[in-house]
């Protein structure tokens, strides 16, 4: 029995359960693991933005006129769901679940990011009426732009789970299948991280 301990990347492991297909992945999880380092970079410009702009209102609107609280309890709570359920579909994959399983995990994954656009989308056209704008001020350009592109990483991850949920209906679960199902899986969980920062920073921050 070799003493040297089995190889980790990001993410699921598949070294148990398919030993070629956990190989392949290490270079190819570790170079997507950097792009989305890179990514995390342009999110940590927006928070630096975001917090240099807290006290530009212009006269307008600050965070405590027009956040509020519940609408974003309930985005959070399906965007941490998602993560639970694109989990499940991780561990389905891994040891080799019906494919019926798999694609109801990702199913489920999928509506519940939905749910969390159309909850977003509420909320901006919310703020819209009541004249928060992002020209108004340098605070809502900075909001609008970091709650924007976290909305539009999320309608990307959706978009990736959809044409996921086709290849793995056209070509099963292939070892291309399941390296593509584990950098999406990557991103996916990195969003949820990256939204827990901006619900403190902006939310709970912003009505403290």
């Amino acid at each position: 029995m070799s003493d040297v301990a089995p190889s980790r990347h990001p993410g699921i492991n598949l070294g148990q359960t398919d030993a070629p297909a956990h190989r392949e992945a290490e270079e190819t999880v570790f170079g997507f693991w950097i792009f989305l380092m890179s990514d995390l970079v342009l999110f940590a410009l927006l928070f630096a933005t975001y917090a240099a702009m807290l006290g530009a209102t212009n006269g307008g609107p600050g965070p405590r006129d027009v956040l509020e609280l519940r609408s974003v309890g309930a985005q959070t709570a399906l965007l941490l769901v998602s993560s639970l359920s694109f989990g499940m579909a991780s561990l389905a994959m891994k040891y080799g679940a019906p494919v019926r399983r798999l694609q109801l995990w990702l199913g489920l994954t999928l509506l519940l990011g939905l749910a969390f656009l159309g909850l977003s989308l509420r909320e901006f056209a919310h703020l819209a009426a009541e004249g928060a704008v992002p020209q108004h001020s340098g605070w809502l350009s900075s909001f609008f732009a970091l709650v924007g592109t976290h909305g539009l990483h999320v309608a990307l991850g959706c978009f990736w789970i959809g044409v996921m949920m086709v290849q793995v209906r056209v070509f099963g679960v292939q070892r291309p299948v399941k390296l593509r199902l584990l950098r999406l899986g990557l991103f996916w969980h990195m969003l949820d991280v990256v939204w827990i920062f901006l619900f403190s920073v902006v939310y709970l921050g912003g009505l403290a």
